[in-house]
């Protein structure tokens, strides 16, 4: 996506409140991403991505940034939690899948593109197909007269049928048996893969003739358009241009690294599976070639960006090799009074609008003071300091505190309005906030 630095921070500073050093840096790399992309082949192949490894409490945004990404590009990207994975030996999934994860991702975007190309199409296909179960055709020994009338019949009824005038009515349609299903379970090794779709086609084969089933015309829409679109588009293009962009734009958002990370406290407890992801890890970090279904994709340019609250552990117990693999490093601060202030009335779709918006629904207008908001950021923040610091999650703990009654009564307020004020925000909080026990139980 051709996106300035100056932009990708503009579109995040929408959804994540301060955390300056961490977008710029993100930017940064998403635009270095598209600057090599414009070279020569040569000096490609020699400019690797700078991995970034995002250090900061929890609910300060590392998770949020990710979130946001994912929504604004139209470039592979994944989440993944490294807590998952385990050294290869151990029972559960291997650190590679993340990387099938990520063609996958590829391939969905690629179709979608394509199926968005051809929407006319695929279209005029399902129309056609339930037009015919709904009109059958005339027989040719038809008089001009009467093929007139069809044709009017038939223009009249593919617009009933694609204003979704039609959806209820019971048809019976061919669902063609050769369409195939794909498995996309990106921690079963490929082999295993192909043997699935070896017997799918085998089963297939044994059963060549087409299924007939009686649907509604809103269902049938959905399952011819699979039909059509498998019809219409080349998968081996879809794939081929897939493995293409992944290999060259791919991003792989690793969150809690610090879980992998042996911390000094716990030594001979430790996990042994830990170091062995670590280890795990590199070759991919670093550039590897792994198999997938759709085929062998090189690591060498995927871009990395590792997060961790790193509270019991440091970045410096993760293995040498790894760190060395994380070159641009960025720490998120923690939230302020303030920070949590804009957080409430600043961001698009905060949650005050939210709830806002869920009570609008029983016809309720709830408004929030503003001296009710900053009594909220306030109690929220001394919260975190007095026990322990969850960032703006501690936000939907107290909105919920103080909100419960109100929402569970919604029905009583219909064509009202009602106000939060800053003495319902204190009456609600101040006890449970005073007292620390309360607060470890309650917010």
């Amino acid at each position: 996506m051709n996106l300035t630095p100056k932009e990708i921070v503009e579109y995040l500073d929408k959804y994540v409140i301060s955390q300056k050093n961490a977008k710029k840096t993100i930017a940064l790399a998403l635009r270095t991403r598209y600057r090599r992309m414009q070279l020569n082949e040569e000096l490609q192949h020699e400019i690797t991505p700078k991995n970034i490894l995002m250090i900061g409490s929890t609910g300060v945004g590392k998770t949020e940034i990710s979130r946001r990404l994912a929504k604004m590009m139209k470039v592979p990207f994944i989440k993944v939690e490294a807590s998952k994975y385990t050294e290869v030996g151990f029972v559960g999934r291997d650190v590679e899948s993340m990387v099938r994860d990520l063609v996958i991702n590829s391939v969905s975007i690629v179709k979608a593109e394509k199926e968005e190309e051809n929407k006319e199409k695929i279209e005029n296909y399902v129309t056609n197909r339930i037009v015919e179960k709904l009109l059958p055709p005339l027989p040719e020994s038809a008089s001009e007269s009467k093929k007139d009338d069809y044709n009017r019949l038939l223009a009249a009824m593919e617009k009933r049928v694609e204003s979704g005038e039609m959806d209820e009515k019971i048809i019976e349609i061919d669902i063609d048996s050769n369409i195939q299903v794909e498995f996309a379970d990106s921690n079963l090794p490929p082999e295993m893969i192909k043997v699935q779709e070896s017997f799918t086609k085998v089963f297939s084969q044994m059963n060549k003739e087409d299924k007939k089933k009686e649907i509604s015309v809103k269902d049938a829409k959905i399952m011819l358009r699979a039909e059509a679109s498998a019809k219409l588009i080349d998968n081996n293009s879809i794939n081929a241009e897939a493995l293409r962009r992944a290999e060259n734009g791919g991003i792989i958002f690793l969150d809690e690294i610090d879980k992998i990370a042996l911390s000094e406290k716990s030594q001979g407890r430790n996990d042994p599976s830990k170091e062995g992801v670590q280890r795990d890890l590199l070759p991919i970090v670093e550039g590897s070639s792994i198999t997938t279904k759709y085929g062998v994709i090189n690591t060498d340019h995927i871009l990395f960006i590792a997060a961790g609250a790193f509270h019991v552990s440091k970045p410096s117990d993760l293995i040498p090799e790894l760190q060395g693999r994380f070159p641009l490093r960025v720490e998120l601060e923690s939230l302020t009074e303030d920070s949590l202030y804009q957080i409430l009335t600043q961001t698009k779709n905060s949650l005050l609008k939210q709830y806002q918006a869920l009570l609008s629904v029983e016809g309720m207008d709830l408004i929030f003071d503003d001296e009710a908001i900053h009594a909220i950021a306030k109690l929220a923040h001394r919260a975190n300091e007095t026990t322990e610091d969850i960032g703006a999650r501690r936000l939907h703990t107290v909105l919920e505190k103080i909100l419960e009654d109100v929402s569970f009564t919604a029905d009583e307020y219909k064509d009202k309005e009602f106000i939060v004020t800053k003495e319902l925000v204190h009456k609600k909080l101040d006890t449970v906030v005073e007292d620390d026990d309360l607060s470890r139980y309650i917010l």
